[in-house]
């Protein structure tokens, strides 16, 4: 009797244990799933040089290979009087060129609820961060005003001070309107978001961080929806002098990456935000996933030949963990977009990590293309890592690599082998049988790099003729907080639709 009872106690310990295991093994599996869920972009809006103050603008400017850089305006600053090609006068500066953004003084404080007395004390950075976030929301088909009190994080890289510099004394209400943070916190306050909002600043890859922690904040729930982006403003040549005598600036305000005249960069501003859901909910939810963020990662050059100097083993250690978390193989790979700043060490260092990453397993009819937007809008600092995921969306989205410019003759210190091929024409990526992949590279001059791995969007559904003809015609409505604005909204509406105005 005790005997049987014994066996019959050991049978249940085993069988509680098996179900126990079981119910662990599952618990583990699902918060692998979760930790390594693709992230869906389903939104995006930019504000680059050149007009690109669209998806759509930014897209015709890179397929038509147009530079954007011009000559430093007037009420910037007196470019002329600095201008020195020798460098040989105190505070001068060797370039007289960049990339810059149209009417980035004006603002609709009212549309925000923001004070006039505030507003006229807010650096350009946060007018932009929340003109083009709720433009990114918009077009994400998400209501701005409809998410109060939720789970939406605001992640905001930033590294620029050019407004404070330009102050003589601090104005009133001043501390909101230059300090970093704020930059993200406005966009929450406005909102009346409750998720995380915070600013960061690594310098040149801040908005590619931004774009990594926003990802890490979703898969943990930590919020449900998140904006992120960079910003950046070029309003005072101080910062232009400090790099023109460190030798960064290019003489002839171009960033000629991988070519072998390269000789610097140019300064550019802009502003550019992505709309992220974790992709279970945004199917769920019937949103346009225009791309997915299969993984990212985040690393450090450490001791390199100085503290601006980059690391290649730090940069292909990058690669392969960034690839490791997407579960994407390098030779899958099809496109990157480098971080190209266009300086002779900088373009060989980035080239050799990416030939000797992407060349693993890739058939030898299928090289990478590799490209930098810095060569048509100039280097956005802060906003760089953000502008290059705009484009590598939009070349997956179109089905094509814009052109690279300014390659004349390649560096002969940039090796790219069988691997890479940089297009100096629009180059056809069509679709296939296997999804295609783009990586995203950028990189800080302190030594903190990120990488992003993309992978391509479902195609938009397509209305059926039945769908079609049930829509017939409507009237379209439009709303706005004053008589000018409505009609400036109109008339965007009438050219966007190709009519004209009533």
């Amino acid at each position: 009797m005790n005997g049987s009872t014994g066996t019959h106690d050991h049978e249940a310990l085993l069988r509680r244990a098996a179900r126990e295991l079981r119910e662990m093994r599952l618990r583990l599996e699902a918060l692998e799933r979760e930790r390594s869920e693709p992230v869906a972009v389903v939104g995006m809006g930019c504000r680059f040089p050149g007009g690109a103050d669209s998806p759509e603008a930014f897209w015709e400017l890179l397929r038509e290979g147009r530079d954007a850089i011009t000559e430093v305006p007037p009420e910037r600053w007196d470019a002329a009087a600095l201008y020195d090609p020798d460098l040989s006068l105190p505070y001068s500066v060797n370039t007289r060129w960049g990339g810059f953004v149209e009417g980035i003084d004006g603002f609709d404080p009212e549309f925000f609820g923001v004070p006039r007395r505030e507003a006229a004390a807010m650096d350009p950075q946060q007018r932009l961060v929340l003109e083009v976030a709720w433009e990114a929301l918009e077009r994400a088909g998400i209501a701005p005003d409809g998410l109060a009190g939720s789970l939406t994080g605001v992640f905001v890289g930033i590294c620029g001070w050019d407004y404070a510099s330009l102050m003589a004394e601090p104005p009133a209400r001043g501390g909101t309107g230059i300090a970093a943070s704020i930059a993200a916190n406005r966009v929450s306050y406005a909102l009346d978001l409750a998720g995380p909002s915070m600013v960061v600043d690594t310098a040149c890859s801040s908005s590619l961080v931004a774009v990594d922690l926003a990802c890490q904040s979703l898969r943990s729930r930590g919020c449900d929806l998140a904006l992120a982006g960079g910003v950046n403003a070029v309003l005072s040549p101080w910062w232009v002098v400090s790099l023109s005598q460190a030798g960064m600036m290019a003489s002839d305000g171009r960033c000629k990456t991988f070519d072998e005249r390269a000789d610097g960069y140019v300064r550019g501003e802009g502003c550019g935000i992505v709309v992220l859901k974790r992709l279970s909910d945004a199917l769920r939810d019937g949103d346009e996933v225009l791309a997915t963020i299969r993984g990212s990662a985040v690393r450090q050059d450490g001791r390199s030949n100085g503290l601006t100097a980059p690391s290649g083993p730090a940069q292909e250690g990058l690669l392969r963990e960034a690839l490791r978390r997407a579960g994407v193989a390098p030779g899958e790979v099809g496109y990157v977009e480098a971080h190209g700043t266009g300086t002779a060490l900088g373009d060989a260092i980035e080239a050799g990590p990416l030939r000797r990453v992407l060349s693993e397993g890739r058939a030898p009819d299928s090289p990478c293309r590799v490209g930098s937007v810095k060569t048509n809008i100039g280097h956005l600092e802060a906003a760089a890592g953000i502008a290059g995921l705009i484009k590598a969306v939009l070349a997956l989205r179109h089905e094509e690599v814009p052109p690279h410019l300014h390659l004349q003759r390649l560096s002969p210190k940039v090796e790219l082998g069988d691997t890479l091929r940089i297009p100096t024409a629009p180059a056809p990526w069509p679709r296939g049988e296997r999804p295609r992949y783009a990586g995203v590279s950028s990189f800080g001059f302190g030594g903190t790099l990120a990488h992003v791995v993309l992978e391509e969007g479902p195609l938009p559904a397509e209305a059926t003729p039945e769908e079609q003809d049930a829509r017939g015609e409507h009237v379209l409505p439009l709303s706005a907080r004053s008589g000018p604005a409505l009609r400036e909204l109109a008339g965007r509406w009438a050219a966007a639709l190709g009519e004209g105005v009533p």
